[in-house]
């Protein structure tokens, strides 16, 4: 009876019921805990507690490209994908084990004042502006598309129309509630996403394998009888159709080792995911939050290798050599938003999916790999509405964030630090809130015109925060001999060098072609080229240096006392 009912209501239909509720759920939460002062507004007044800010991190940190993109990027990169999954999780560890707790303890807002004050110079503060603008600007780039290809297929809108939708969401609770409010609905998110993410994987690791556990059922032999292995099964399909066996590299060991190093350090350099650990009562809190929101990540970034191997054998088998008018239904409502598209090049009517450019037929977005995932595999309508929801919960989350930092970088570090230090604290919030307004708009702009796919653009983010901030905040905490003129230099050399070569080798904009890969340097592809950034920092930055005069004394006393534990004197033993 029960199941008969439920047959009526199309994946559209549980769209607009999975979507609205969970939207009603974010927006009740925004209104709840509104701000009504700059520090609730910036750092959610400091008080909140280690498992919510854990689970509001995971959040932050599991953007679009966590839950979008970077499955859809193994799916088609194999082994060379894993550079994702190593740079994401090792740079978190390195965030929470070596900055947070002297961040939380330093005590400022945002990254820029933390950089303003510990560097004592109005022109570091404004280097440091600069970068989490551009940082943030083009992270949430990422977002916005993964917002916009979400609601172009399973709301049946134009990407464009899905991007204005996020936009308008993200800024009702993002400026109505600051930080307050974005910490308890990414809670929320963080809830809605991880279900929507791992219900799919182990509904798919059953059907495949028999297995429950994603993270062991593509190790697992096919549940077909076959007596063959998931892999080695998906290595055959890949070599028939001539690409590279899946679980085979083919990127150079320096590229591999330079796209973690910056994914890495670029994380620990972000300035989304370093408010947060501002957020809690104490430094052990800290500690806490970041050990909480690991182990929540990790139940994610654990379990996307399966769902990209899940979803590549699935979408191999069901429309490579196959005729195009029997292609199934989950094809053709793809194919309407552009993300997917068949061009018949010989004539005969069936789908040539091959390795060699001129005689493939098959052109996929690799971003709707996870979102079409469940209808390739034929699950209920209610869990493929769910994939939407998490999608959206993920990128809208981390969108907050990021829009956080943009106006809080503006009102607090620009306006209240340097350019009317006598503004009022009604004031500051007011343009707090009009910053966030000027950062949805700009933020939609980059959401419907993006230089690239998600994981793509939101790995130029994290190059941009090693060529910058990592440095600087390290220096800042471990060598008190490190001054302003060291970490301004460090900074703008740092930052300059992977703007251009992000314009020349990612954007073309100073070439009629855009370059191939033999002319990157080093053999480093612009995802991986922070990593060559942040070295000229670090060079460049003790290099002025020791060549300058040393900071202040009372400075570097502050250096001193934030590696020294709270109630510990002097020294520890």
């Amino acid at each position: 009876m029960i199941s008969s009912m439920a047959e009526p209501i199309g994946v559209q239909n549980w769209t607009y019921i999975l979507v609205g509720l969970t939207f009603a759920l974010y927006i009740g939460i925004a209104i709840w805990s509104r701000a009504g002062s700059t520090e609730e507004f910036y750092v959610a007044g400091g008080g909140v507690s280690p498992w919510a800010n854990g689970m509001a991190t995971a959040a932050d940190w599991m953007s679009a490209a966590s839950f979008i993109s970077m499955a859809g990027i193994i799916s088609f990169a194999g082994y060379d994908g894993a550079v994702y999954l190593m740079g994401w999780t090792g740079g978190y560890v390195l965030l929470a084990l070596l900055l947070a707790p002297y961040l939380r303890k330093f005590g400022k807002f945002t990254v820029p004042d933390f950089i303003g004050d510990r560097y004592y110079s109005k022109t570091a503060r404004i280097v440091a502006v600069f970068c989490a603008l551009l940082v943030s600007f083009t992270y949430v780039a990422g977002q916005m598309r993964g917002v916009g290809i979400v609601f172009s297929r399973f709301l049946e809108v134009d990407i464009n129309t899905g991007v204005i939708i996020g936009m308008l969401i993200v800024l009702f609770y993002a400026v109505l509630g600051g930080m307050k409010g974005i910490t308890y609905t990414q809670v929320a998110q963080y809830c809605v996403l991880i279900f929507a993410f791992m219900v799919p994987a182990i509904f798919i690791s059953i059907q495949m394998t028999g297995q429950a556990i994603p993270q062991l059922g593509f190790g697992s032999e096919l549940n077909d009888g076959s007596g063959i292995y998931l892999l080695d099964k998906l290595d055959g399909l890949s070599t028939q159709l001539g690409f590279a066996e899946y679980t085979e590299g083919s990127k150079s060991s320096i590229d591999i080792f330079a796209i973690t190093l910056a994914l890495m350090v670029g994380t620990a350099g972000l300035p989304h995911v370093i408010v947060r650990f501002f957020t809690v009562k104490k430094v052990k809190d800290a500690r806490k939050s970041a050990g909480i929101a690991l182990l929540l990540i990790v139940l994610l970034y654990s379990t996307a290798p399966a769902v990209a191997v899940f979803a590549r054998t699935n979408m191999i088998e069901t429309v490579s050599d196959k005729p195009y008018n029997s292609v199934p239904d989950w094809f053709k409502k793809w194919e309407t938003t552009g993300l997917i598209s068949f061009t018949d090049k010989n004539g005969d009517g069936t789908i040539q999916y091959l390795a060699d450019s001129n005689k493939n037929e098959l052109t996929i977005d690799r971003d709707i790999m996870v979102l079409a995932n469940p209808e390739i595999a034929k699950l209920p309508n209610w869990v493929i509405a769910l994939v939407a929801a998490g999608g959206l919960a993920a990128a809208l989350s981390t969108a907050a964030g990021l829009l956080l930092v943009i106006s809080s970088s503006v009102s607090h570090d620009l306006i209240k630090k340097i350019m009317n230090p006598g503004i009022s604290e009604k004031g500051e919030l007011v343009a707090a809130r009009l910053s966030a307004v000027g950062a949805v708009c700009v933020a939609g702009y980059f959401g419907i015109n993006p230089p690239g796919f998600v994981a793509a653009v939101v790995a130029l983010a994290f190059g941009l925060a090693a060529a910058s901030f990592f440095p600087a905040i390290i220096l800042g905490i471990f060598y008190k001999r490190m001054n302003k003129e060291g970490a301004i230099a460090g900074m703008l050399v740092g930052i300059i060098c992977m703007l251009l070569y992000m314009i020349k080798y990612k954007l073309g904009w100073f070439d009629e072609v855009l370059p191939d890969k033999s002319e990157w340097w080093f053999g480093i592809s612009p995802e991986g080229f922070g990593s060559v950034a942040m070295i000229l920092n670090f060079i460049v930055s003790i290099t002025v240096m020791m060549f300058t005069a040393s900071p202040p004394e009372d400075v570097q006393d502050i250096v001193e006392n934030i590696r020294i534990p709270s109630g510990a004197g002097e020294s520890t033993h």
